[in-house]
Formats: C-alpha cells, sequence, structure tokens
C-alpha cells in the first residue's frame, strides 16, 4: 500500500470517530511526517461552536504530541461530493509545520480526488521568524 492510499485509510476510519452531532459533518485527517510516522485527527465539535476543533488542528496536535516537527503531506477526508479544504485558520496551523511545497490531499469516502502543494492553497500566509520547532 502506498502512502497516500495508507493516509486515506487512517483518515477515513479515524473519521468514524468524529463528534458532529450539530453539523452532521465528520472530518477526518491524517498526517505523514518528515520522518516517516502517521497521525490522526477528527473533528469535534462542541455545542459553542468556536469552541470546537477541525480534524487537521487533532493531526497536528497528535504530531507534536508524537515528537514529530514537520508535515510532509496532509490527507483531510469527508462524506462530500463537493472538495473538503482546510479552513484558513487549519492552512495557517499546516503552514506553521510545512514546507510550502508540502502536499495536501483532499479525498471524500470514494477516493483522493485532488492534490494541491499549501502555497497554491495559502499563497499570502502570515509570515513569522524562524521559530525552530524545538
Amino acid at each position: 500500500m502506498n502512502t497516500s492510499s495508507q493516509l486515506f485509510e487512517l483518515a477515513r476510519q479515524v473519521r468514524q470517530h468524529a463528534y458532529a452531532p450539530y453539523s452532521r459533518f465528520a472530518v477526518g485527517a491524517a498526517i505523514l511526517s518528515s520522518d516517516g510516522k502517521t497521525y490522526i485527527g477528527c473533528n469535534v465539535e462542541n455545542i459553542s461552536y468556536p469552541c470546537g476543533s477541525c480534524a487537521e488542528q487533532g493531526a497536528i496536535s497528535a504530531m507534536i504530541a508524537g515528537k514529530s516537527k514537520e508535515i510532509s503531506q496532509i490527507l483531510i477526508l469527508a462524506d462530500s461530493q463537493e472538495l473538503i479544504t482546510p479552513c484558513g485558520a487549519c492552512l495557517q496551523r499546516i503552514k506553521e509545520f510545512a514546507a510550502p511545497d508540502c502536499e495536501i490531499l483532499l479525498a471524500n469516502l470514494s477516493g483522493i480526488k485532488k492534490v494541491l502543494k499549501l502555497q497554491e492553497m495559502l499563497p499570502y500566509a502570515f509570515e513569522a521568524p524562524e521559530v525552530g520547532h524545538e
């Protein structure tokens, strides 16, 4: 199984654990870090909408907790015919831990529908001085 197939399967599985009682829109995300490890996350809603968290946010948190520091690929999956893209806040979160050529794979339950580079999705990202992620 290739890397994108593995990410797809991980995101598909974790999506089933999403907590989305308000929107009924479950999302799964899977990350391949630069050190070859994989991490997953699903969306978790809250009745106070701003308090919820996106699937990408959960996967990034798991990556940092797992001592990895850089995203090589991230796959986002939802049950939708429309392309599901990371929200602006999650794109900026991805930017914090990824190079501009990081691949963002967009998928629905039937497979990967599009692969974009981070720089294509967020060409004018906020920039900060090098922080080193130490």
